[in-house]
């Protein structure tokens, strides 16, 4: 059987949902399926509650980051424009997902509703599948028939002047922090990174986590009593070696 590409590789770990793909990445280190690539709990490797899916009936998105921060204007610096944002997921293997960075004062945060249907469409034409915001964004109805996908902190229907303040930089967006060129696989659950050297180790586990769980759950679901549902689990559980 002829190696899979990196391409065949990312459309393959589309058939998984995220949480899934979390579970071989980091959530159950005990587990042998596990890679263990963060502790868990003190890592920001995946979002949390404050961002939502915005698109839910897409299914799985996955991509290699590209990270910006936008926020107000600074008389002092001007240097970049969205087109320097563009530029940066043109250079990126493919496809994309732009995760951007908001930092407004408190005040305007809940406010700027910053990508809408025009900046979408440019995204999207240099290979851009989804972005990832910790803050709102607009057009939501215009965007959904193009098909790419928004995690966001809202929605608002305005903004004032806004300016790039860095491209390609560490970020922390929902919970989860992000350095170019990560992988981020996103769905209504939420997203989750991972380097992207483990793209091939990622997609070979959760395969084999998902058969595993789908004898447990055939076993599951024909239970009875306690007993059938501790014979399911075979003594083990994803947390601890043995379950007793």
């Amino acid at each position: 059987m002829s190696k899979m590409t990196e391409h065949e590789m990312l459309e393959a770990l589309k058939q998984y949902n995220t949480p899934s793909i979390t579970n071989v990445v980091a959530t159950y280190p005990k587990n042998p399926l596990c890679l263990g690539l963060y502790n868990p709990w003190t890592e920001n490797w995946y979002t949390d509650s404050s961002i939502r899916c915005m698109y839910p009936e897409l299914g799985p998105r996955v991509g290699y980051a590209v990270t910006c921060v936008y926020g107000l204007p600074d008389p002092n610096y001007s240097r970049l424009t969205f087109m320097d944002v563009i530029d940066a997921l043109d250079a990126s293997p493919k496809p994309t997902v732009l995760v951007f960075q908001q930092k407004y004062p408190p005040e305007l945060q809940s406010k700027v509703g910053l990508a809408g249907e025009i900046m979408t469409t440019a995204m999207q034409a240099v290979g851009c599948v989804g972005a990832i915001s910790n803050g709102p964004s607009r057009d939501i109805d215009a965007v959904r028939p193009m098909k790419f996908q928004y995690m966001l902190g809202g929605v608002s229907a305005g903004h004032g002047d806004m300016a790039v303040h860095a491209v390609n930089v560490p970020v922390t967006v929902g919970g989860m922090d992000v350095s170019p060129g990560e992988l981020i696989h996103m769905d209504e659950n939420g997203a989750c990174k991972f380097p992207a050297n483990q793209l091939e180790a990622v997609l070979n586990n959760v395969k084999a986590l998902i058969d595993e769980e789908a004898g447990r759950l055939n076993a599951l679901r024909r239970a009875k009593t306690a007993a059938d549902v501790r014979a399911a689990f075979g003594g083990h559980s994803y947390s601890s070696d043995d379950e007793k």
